[in-house]
């Protein structure tokens, strides 16, 4: 069987030097394009690569540190028709401050677990308010979604995308945790998974600062997606 499969190859490349010298110049000018598009989506890829690579690390570096003052935002319209600042929530043990959305799925699925954190800790001085900066939704949407969802928290928008910048946030949902000084005390994610979390970042920073204590967690990795931004 081995030596017909070589005979049939040499066989073929006999063949193809007898084809006529035009069939062999198309044969050769199809493969070397096929060549040159490889080479440059390949090409692309690993300049694509590096571009995500050094936005993620610009990213990194920009909007608040543990330990900075949490930049304060001012009059933003919530989906209850009041509108919030964050001195509306001085005097509170601990701030939770989470850029969301509406159409994220990721978000989304994070809507029941702040419902239930705002409930769980609202008897013991903390409050939770969550901003959506993202282009394209607006308030409505929002008041549509915080009915159906039973937000027992304000759900505020931001149109000028200032407060999203200032703290720094990169995706839905990005949770910030301000000490009752609004000193920025956990960055981050709510918790470790979206389906089966085992560890609960948010819950565990909170009772941390409850109990005096400093944050040992007080940095983790957000996740979820993008913000959209104004162009």
């Amino acid at each position: 069987m081995r030596h017909m499969t070589v005979c049939q190859s040499l066989v073929g490349v006999f063949a193809f030097c007898h084809l006529p010298w035009w069939y062999k110049q198309v044969f050769f000018q199809f493969f070397y394009k096929v060549f040159v598009m490889l080479r440059r989506s390949v090409a692309l890829a690993l300049a694509s690569t590096f571009v995500l690579a050094s936005a993620s690390s610009l990213l990194a570096n920009e909007g608040v540190k543990v330990g900075d003052k949490g930049p304060a935002f001012a009059s933003l319209p919530g989906s209850d028709g009041k509108n919030y600042s964050l001195s509306d929530f001085e005097g509170k043990k601990a701030t939770v401050v989470v850029f969301t959305c509406n159409r994220c799925p990721v978000a989304v699925a994070y809507e029941d677990r702040l419902v239930k954190f705002a409930k769980d800790y609202a008897d013991k001085g903390v409050a939770l308010v969550a901003i959506n900066v993202n282009k394209g939704e607006n308030l409505k949407v929002m008041k549509t979604r915080a009915e159906e969802k039973g937000f027992n928290f304000p759900y505020l928008y931001d149109a000028s995308q200032e407060s999203a910048k200032k703290y720094g946030a990169t995706c839905t949902p990005h949770l910030f945790i301000l000490d009752a000084k609004h000193n920025v005390a956990y960055t981050g994610a709510f918790d470790n998974s979206q389906r089966n979390p085992t560890e609960h970042h948010v819950a565990d920073a909170v009772n941390e600062l409850l109990e005096g204590k400093k944050v040992t967690k007080a940095e983790t990795v957000q996740f979820g997606c993008g913000i959209k931004w104004n162009r």
